[in-house]
């Protein structure tokens, strides 16, 4: 029984190991784990950035990827509900490798075919960059790209962050993730 459940242990971080150096997110714009250029981040709560999103893109997403997410959350934020959401985009169509630079902008229709942006917790759809409160360590900044089960996630026109995370989550076969932090 004990050899059983050694192979069988074996097997499952194989398994996932070779799926977590498989499916990969990366920024030409925001290094892993590097601190977030002022381009990028907010501009008001004191911040002055250019609020402009970065470039993401992605590779080696599972074979059975049917369409894409993007969420971008601080963890480190004091909301008193698990962070702060700062870009949720759905429905990106499988054949999608990656968002340009800028195209978080509020409005944009230019996002591949079928795309949407996602009110954020700053209360409006788009990217919405870092601004931790200022003397706060560091916050760190987690990109994901969510492979998606569905073509479509079915969502309200007012979908909340919270509620399009809960229906990516609920559909997702795999994710790949970068972080990266500012503080000021």
């Amino acid at each position: 029984m004990l050899k059983k459940i050694a192979i069988t242990s074996v097997l499952i971080l194989t398994s996932a190991s070779v799926f977590a150096k498989g499916f990969e997110l990366s920024s030409p714009d925001i290094p892993n784990g590097k601190a977030i250029a002022k381009t990028f981040t907010f501009n008001g709560f004191g911040c002055t950035g250019e609020n402009i999103s970065p470039a993401l893109s992605w590779k080696n997403a599972p074979a059975d990827t049917k369409s894409f997410a993007v969420m971008v959350h601080d963890p480190d934020a004091k909301t008193g509900g698990g962070g702060f959401r700062h870009w949720v985009v759905v429905n990106l169509p499988s054949s999608a490798t990656g968002i340009a630079k800028g195209m978080g902008k509020t409005g944009v229709t230019t996002l591949p075919d079928g795309g949407e942006q996602i009110t954020t917790d700053f209360g409006t759809q788009g990217w919405g960059g870092p601004c931790p409160p200022m003397g706060d360590a560091p916050h760190h900044y987690q990109f994901t790209v969510y492979a998606l089960k569905v073509d479509k996630l079915e969502l309200p026109l007012n979908a909340t962050a919270g509620l399009a995370g809960f229906m990516v989550n609920m559909n997702s076969i795999g994710k790949a993730s970068f972080i990266s932090t500012y503080g000021r």
